[in-house]
């Protein structure tokens, strides 16, 4: 099944009974049925003709038929905390959260902590909207079982499975530490002011201006061999602060990433490390606007994956303000694959 549809193919789709997760423009998401789907606001997009900014089409996920139940329900920033507990039996969840909102912020710094988290996969993305838009249009997420949109709240799907299949969470992060520094934080947050560079404290915007750092290439950290990047949204050198994409948090190491250089050779190589076929990817809009990818709808960031019969599938899925693998990522893909019991 393609993708990238029409309001009128997805809502033919929603009348059918099908199951879905669908990311689109906010006045396309409006415009559609209530049924089985819920979804976010985002226009960019990795599409089987390679990276896609567009407000003319939607994406689709259609879910396979050995899921039995799917539940959607809105969490405002007090109530995330309750999300492992409507974890189905046998299944996984998917959620969604507005960029800037109160519960982006609450999950980012507290859902490691939440008993439970990592009980089931959960999977996801941060919801945004056109970059011209910034600060004109706030990132949304849509219930489409109810119609109820929010700007505040995240939407979760939990899904359960039929008893002969699992899900699993999967990334893939193209960045590694560096030999550089090692900086840590005082405190948790997505704005720093000081920092520690080897054990000696430091203003944290002055060390990255005066040692010219490269803000595209993120802050990694290693979390016993999986590596976890917070990504910089801006370095203010006079008022001494740096803005991030997601939270340091005190007792971690991190130093920044070494350069990556093709984004999509990088990509193609991971996946033909592990040739898989996944219900759902997202990746970071980090790596679209950093890749150059800007109003390129053919060529670009197309990630196909052989298999050993001679077939290939297309990673597809929104370009995100953030990336969920049971915790909040940036300038990483993830994805999504169903396995046999």
């Amino acid at each position: 099944m393609k993708s990238m549809m029409t309001v009128d193919e997805v809502s033919g789709l929603i009348k059918s009974g099908a199951r879905l997760f669908v990311s689109g423009d906010e006045s396309l998401l409006a415009g559609l049925p209530r049924g089985e789907w819920f979804g976010g606001t985002i226009p960019y997009f990795m599409s089987e003709d390679g990276g896609l900014c567009t407000r003319d089409k939607v994406q689709v996920v259609k879910l396979p038929d050995f899921v039995t139940a799917a539940t959607v329900k809105l969490y405002d920033a007090s109530g995330l905390a309750r999300i492992p507990a409507d974890y189905k039996a046998n299944g996984f969840s998917y959620i969604v959260i507005p960029a800037f909102s109160e519960a982006h912020q609450k999950f980012a710094k507290d859902c490691s902590t939440w008993p439970g988290i990592f009980d089931r996969p959960l999977v996801g993305w941060i919801a945004g909207v056109d970059l011209k838009d910034l600060g004109k249009i706030a990132p949304k997420v849509v219930n489409g079982q109810t119609g109820e949109v929010s700007g505040s709240k995240a939407a979760g799907m939990h899904i359960d499975l039929a008893a002969h299949r699992h899900a699993q969470a999967n990334i893939i992060n193209l960045f590694q530490q560096g030999s550089g520094d090692t900086i840590t934080f005082p405190t948790a947050g997505f704005e720093v002011t000081d920092c520690f560079v080897n054990g000696q404290k430091q203003c944290f915007a002055a060390y990255v201006e005066a040692k010219k750092i490269n803000i595209q290439q993120p802050l990694v950290a290693n979390y016993m061999g999986a590596m976890v990047n917070v990504s910089f949204q801006a370095v203010d050198a006079s008022g001494g602060k740096v803005a991030l994409y997601a939270p340091v948090f005190p007792g971690v190491e991190y130093k920044f990433a070494d350069s990556v250089g093709d984004y999509e050779a990088g990509f193609c190589k991971e996946l033909d490390r592990r040739p898989v076929d996944p219900v759902f990817a997202c990746n970071c809009i980090l790596n679209y606007l950093y890749a150059n990818l800007e109003g390129k709808k053919t060529g670009q960031l197309v990630v196909v994956v052989p298999f050993a019969n001679g077939t290939t599938t297309h990673i597809v899925g929104p370009m995100t303000f953030g990336e969920i693998a049971y915790m909040l990522l940036n300038q990483t893909l993830v994805y999504l694959t169903f396995g046999e019991n």
